[in-house]
């Protein structure tokens, strides 16, 4: 998945509209961060509510999310 496609696709699924565009270190960075607050949102809710099976799904999505943003980070950084 290319760059711009993986941030078009975070930023729909987080549901930020207001998103400013910098550059691409800098937008996956931030997108990372709030990745990262929703997954541990999404985890506090499972640990009160551990029988919700949308909630772990949510979580698997974030998780792989997150995981292609580092990927996506360590290339732009080297």
């Amino acid at each position: 998945m290319k760059v711009k496609e993986f941030i078009k696709s975070v930023k729909a699924y987080l549901g930020l509209h207001d998103f400013e565009k910098k550059g691409k270190k800098k937008s996956v960075a931030i997108l990372l961060e709030k990745l990262k607050l929703k997954h541990d949102e999404i985890s506090q809710n499972l640990k009160k509510n551990s029988k919700q099976k949308e909630l772990i799904e949510e979580l698997e999505i974030i998780s792989l999310h997150i995981q292609k943003a580092e990927k996506i980070l360590e290339k732009l950084n080297s």
